[in-house]
This record gives C-alpha cells, sequence and structure tokens, in this order.
C-alpha cells in the first residue's frame, strides 16, 4: 500500500454526481510544513483552491484555481523570499491505463499534459493541488537582491574575454 500524501481529500466517484460540485480546499499548518519539506521551500504560508469538480463519459474534469503564500529560496543568493502565486489549473482524471505490464512509451498531445490516472474508484484532489502548486514554481528563483548580487560577482565582457586574460597578465608584468 502506497503512503498518503501530505495534502490528500479523497473524493469517491460514486460521490461526484451528474451535476457540477464546487468547492474549496485549503491546506492545515501541518499539512503545509509538509508540504513545504517535499518541495525544499522554506515555508509554505497558506495554500488554498477553489474548484469545480464535473463528472463526464470517460474523465472527471478537476478545474479551478489554487491561491500560495511561500517562500522560495533565491537561485543566486540563496536567501528566502516572499512569493504569492495564483494559478489556473484545468486537471482530467482518467482511469488508470492498462498497457498490459509493458514498458511501451505514451506519448501526451500538449492537451493532455494535465491528466492525472486513478484507480480504485477514487481520486485526491489535494494531492492534484499540491503537485499543481509545485509545477507552478519557478524552476529557478530570483529574489529580489539577485541582480545586484550577480552584477557584483559576474566579469564583464571584456574581463572576461580572452584579452582579458591578457590584460590581467599585463598588469602583473614589472
Amino acid at each position: 500500500m502506497t503512503e498518503r500524501p501530505e495534502f490528500s481529500y479523497i473524493v469517491k466517484l460514486s460521490e461526484i454526481g451528474s451535476t457540477p460540485r464546487t468547492g474549496q480546499l485549503s491546506a492545515n499548518e501541518e499539512e503545509r510544513q509538509k508540504l513545504a519539506q517535499r518541495f525544499d521551500l522554506p515555508k509554505i504560508t497558506s495554500l488554498d483552491a477553489r474548484y469545480t469538480l464535473q463528472a463526464g463519459e470517460d474523465r472527471i474534469g478537476f478545474s479551478g484555481r489554487i491561491e500560495s503564500d511561500l517562500q522560495q529560496r533565491c537561485s543566486v543568493t540563496g536567501e528566502s523570499f516572499q512569493v504569492r502565486l495564483r494559478e489556473e489549473f484545468d486537471i482530467a482524471f482518467v482511469p488508470e491505463l492498462d498497457i498490459d505490464g509493458t514498458d511501451e512509451e505514451i506519448e501526451l498531445t500538449e492537451e493532455e499534459c494535465d491528466i492525472i490516472e486513478y484507480d480504485n474508484g477514487q481520486i485526491d484532489l489535494g494531492e492534484a493541488i499540491a503537485q499543481t502548486l509545485y509545477l507552478a514554481l519557478p524552476p529557478f528563483p530570483r529574489g529580489p537582491n539577485a541582480d545586484l548580487v550577480a552584477q557584483k560577482m559576474l566579469k564583464s565582457e571584456e574581463e572576461a574575454g580572452p584579452f582579458g586574460a591578457l590584460a590581467a597578465l599585463k598588469k602583473k608584468l614589472p
């Protein structure tokens, strides 16, 4: 049995019904701490989602918006800085693919990139929101002091080019 995710909100397919269902989810303090640890973030202050859930013929539509206040580490300075994320999402839950145990590659089109498989007749809205949050994070975040530090650390083109090396040698001559 797999371990339950940090922020989990299980919905059984039998509970969804044929009419669209709206709702709100918010991660509590413990869930936010565990997600911050999982995503290597200093802190997640809030994580909220408003959503619509609608059953279709072969998929369950899950759309809405997440809002999160969190801290990230600057990829240049390593300092923590505050980030406010607002991200729309449109996810389709589909039955687990049965590919008969083969290692066959499956290509997805751009429209199919936000697909999550489910099994056992249930979906996890909390984990889908957590994954949406993670994918919305910039891979190389730049804090407010990143440009200033980068300017001090990086050499100009003249200093870094081949003539820069010769100029440095010239300074060492008597």
